[in-house]
């Protein structure tokens, strides 16, 4: 009984504060204005906390309050929990296709027939696809290899960047760094790269829940922490070398410092999406349902998908 009041005592003193639980891919750029953001700008009421995870968390796990993902797996998600909402852009990336001119390749067309590393079920699948679709080549006339990515010289045997300078494929699309790093490894008269954003970018995004965004408290918490990336963002945009950016991004997902700067301009930190936004999502998810083997959403859905409350809540 001693024991209990003395608990009651020290609640009293010390009320309990909860935490805003963010879950992250922890080892890509994308995710790094997260953390700086918790380390320089966010004023909310509860500590914020990032973790290990991804969207798959909000419709699995309560006890998050917010997750940081690609817009392929938060439309993955959103087929079966339609609670899960898009509420801010992180960062948009145009991602790049290289491959081996020695392999006769000076067009997105020359890929057909060609072995083409990814990783499936991913953004860069998507890309893949998008990009090798855009030039008429179309999923069964080129060969799908699954490699990892590289982070850091040197680059591990499995890996996309190794793979395509020893011939095992001809080329590969994925995010950053690993196409830099594959580019460099094949030599600038040897590699050529593909870009287009307006057949494909990755919509790097933060989502939440309706049910936590419906919470008073916690959506004071949710809008603080919005306020703090766009804060990053700025800094991020406008002045990321005098402010030791690069450096911050670099110790976070195990870089060097000067590939950080090389891939630095295919990163755009938005905050805001546009109107086409929602025309993307409709195709992709198209696409999505067919591989999934799913209805796909309908438009209707899909814009109740895109929040942008907390954004004009600022």
């Amino acid at each position: 009984m001693q024991f209990f009041s003395a608990f009651l005592f020290l609640t009293f003193l010390f009320p309990f504060v909860s935490s805003l639980k963010i879950g992250s891919s922890l080892q890509w750029i994308e995710h790094t204005p997260q953390p700086y953001a918790i380390a320089n700008f966010y004023k909310g009421q509860s500590a914020a906390s990032l973790v290990s995870g991804g969207v798959a968390n909000l419709g699995s796990d309560t006890s998050f309050d917010l997750a940081a993902n690609a817009e392929t797996q938060g439309l993955k998600q959103y087929a079966n929990h339609k609670n899960i909402r898009l509420i801010y852009v992180i960062c948009e990336v145009p991602y790049r296709l290289v491959a081996r001119k020695s392999a006769r390749i000076a067009t997105l067309a020359d890929l057909k027939g060609k072995k083409i590393g990814t990783i499936l079920g991913t953004s860069a699948n998507v890309f893949v696809q998008r990009m090798l679709a855009s030039a008429g080549v179309q999923e069964g006339q080129y060969t799908v290899v699954s490699g990892d990515v590289c982070m850091k010289t040197p680059c591990g045997d499995k890996t996309l960047p190794n793979m395509l300078k020893s011939g095992q494929i001809d080329a590969f699309g994925i995010w950053e760094p690993a196409v830099e790093l594959g580019a460099r490894a094949l030599g600038e008269q040897n590699a050529i790269l593909f870009q287009n954003i307006s057949t494909y970018r990755e919509v790097y995004s933060l989502y939440s829940t309706t049910e936590k965004l419906n919470d008073p408290q916690k959506r004071k918490d949710v809008v603080a922490f919005v306020r703090a990336l766009n804060q990053t963002r700025d800094v991020y945009t406008r002045t990321p070398g005098e402010n030791g950016v690069y450096e911050f991004v670099a110790k976070k997902v195990g870089m060097d410092v000067d590939i950080v700067k090389a891939v630095w301009g295919d990163h755009l930190w938005n905050g805001v999406w546009g109107d086409d936004l929602i025309d993307l999502l409709v195709s992709e998810d198209q696409y999505l349902a067919k591989a999934d083997k799913r209805p796909g959403a309908s438009r209707a859905e899909l814009e109740r998908f895109l929040d942008k409350s907390v954004i004009e809540e600022l």
